[in-house]
């Protein structure tokens, strides 16, 4: 086993610790240190099934990287009811799947339903297992969005071919990444309680701010900093100006509360990109507020 002198900047490590994987963050290490991913098992006495998600875990924060198919969108094909009714009759694991899915939705599907279901199964090309996976995740998800309704099969078809784009297509890579995503809401959920959001979910534009943020490595307490100075700035919450004054940190690699508040500006910081906002930037916010 090779062991080098390796060295990880902060948002890696900070990326590793939010995973809340051991086994993903020693393969990390190892692999760091050149070593080959055939031989990690052995040497790190990890079993399949750890090292399987460790991997995957890994691959969902672009730390990782291993051969796998890749799903290429193209023009989807119109699947009708003759193409499900021969599904039904001919292919034996579409009519376990069918079932399956009917027993967690808790309703008989519908044709049109059937042809969503027969596309995510064959364009997409998702195992029966990583279906069924996909199917409670959705459930989970509406659920935590305040919805006692179960999602529509269009609404699980869109997150389907998200999956496959990502090269989703094992059980181990489906748990990676629904961990990743619970991560990443609680994550959102502290944040939204600090920006003083109650009473509604994050919209879609909100999410994408937020969602930026986090993958940059802001801690909690630098967003607070930057919410508490938007605040005084603009009477409030403007997303585009606390957006504005975080790009100005990320470019200046502060990303911790004790960052902004104790680096040498003079030495870290680039002319012009302390988190101030110069007059000109001001009065363009002011316009954009005005005008919005």
């Amino acid at each position: 086993m090779k062991t080098e002198n390796i060295s990880l900047d902060q948002n890696q490590l900070r990326r590793l610790f939010g995973l809340g994987n051991p086994e993903a963050a020693l393969l990390y290490l190892y692999l760091r240190c050149g070593n080959r991913p055939e031989d990690a098992s052995r040497e790190l006495g990890l079993q399949e099934k750890p090292l399987a998600l460790a991997q995957a875990a890994l691959q969902q924060l672009g730390l990782y990287t291993k051969e796998k198919t890749t799903f290429v969108p193209g023009e989807r094909p119109a699947y009708t009811e003759g193409d499900v009714m021969t599904a039904m009759d001919t292919d034996g694991d579409f009519r376990s799947l069918y079932g399956e899915v009917q027993r967690l939705l808790g309703k008989v599907l519908t044709t049109e339903e059937l042809k969503l279901l027969l596309g995510i199964r064959r364009y997409f090309g998702l195992p029966n297992e990583v279906i069924s996976v996909l199917v409670y995740y959705c459930k989970d998800r509406s659920r935590q969005r305040g919805s006692s309704r179960n999602p529509s099969l269009r609404t699980i078809e869109k997150e389907a071919c998200l999956w496959a784009e990502q090269g989703i297509e094992t059980l181990e890579q489906a748990a990676a990444y629904i961990q990743t995503q619970n991560v990443k809401n609680t994550q959102l959920e502290r944040l939204k309680q600090m920006l003083q959001i109650r009473g509604r979910n994050l919209t879609a534009g909100e999410e994408r701010y937020a969602s930026t943020w986090l993958e940059m490595g802001f801690d909690e307490e630098a967003l607070a900093m930057a919410y508490e100075k938007t605040c005084l700035n603009t009477g409030g919450l403007n997303w585009a100006y606390m957006n504005k004054i975080i790009q100005r940190w990320h470019e200046a690699g502060l990303h911790t509360a004790a960052e902004v508040r104790q680096g040498d500006r003079k030495k870290t910081v680039p002319k012009g990109a302390s988190g101030e906002l110069g007059q000109a930037e001001l009065e363009a916010i002011a316009r954009i507020m005005q005008e919005g």
